[in-house]
């Protein structure tokens, strides 16, 4: 991995640095007597998250804020279906792996899109080969699921800037 030095990586370190530090009054709170350990998470979360999202790889806030837009209700309804899939009185599950070739390149952007669509309900990679294809284990093989995994990578592509 790379770890680049200089203004643009000590800038995004910082970006990410206020960030979490951000999310850490969200969740925690401004209390004064926290602030010493917010300011040492937020710092160890910028810090990993630089060598996990390198600061070459940069993000459309259009792209980001319509995946999320899709992403949060999809999310919404499968765990809905995952929920009543498992209160239903008999199996409702099909289960089994399909495999995906993905476009994007080996790297951050490749870890990222799994990290996603495991967040989503009913689907996870399991391995990803060095030539994109991808193994999904998925709750119910009787849906759309490659047209499912087609529309969210084209979705998640679209965070991504021109020529990342």
């Amino acid at each position: 991995m790379s770890t680049a030095t200089g203004p643009r990586s000590l800038a995004s370190l910082l970006t990410r640095g206020a960030a979490f530090l951000a999310l850490w009054f969200v969740l925690i709170g401004t209390a004064p007597k926290d602030l010493p350990v917010g300011v040492i998470a937020a710092g160890a979360a910028a810090w990993t998250s630089q060598l996990f999202w390198p600061a070459t790889g940069a993000i459309s806030p259009i792209g980001l804020l319509r995946f999320a837009v899709r992403f949060l209700p999809q999310s919404v309804v499968a765990g809905v279906d995952v929920a009543r899939r498992a209160f239903a009185p008999g199996p409702m599950l099909v289960p089994g792996f399909v495999t995906w070739r993905t476009v994007l390149p080996d790297g951050a952007a490749r870890r990222a899109f799994c990290a996603v669509m495991s967040l989503q309900p009913g689907k996870l990679p399991v391995a990803a080969e060095q030539d994109g294809t991808l193994l999904v284990h998925c709750l119910d093989l009787r849906g759309p699921i490659l047209a499912e995994i087609r529309a969210d990578e084209a979705a998640f592509r679209r965070v991504l800037r021109e020529g990342d």
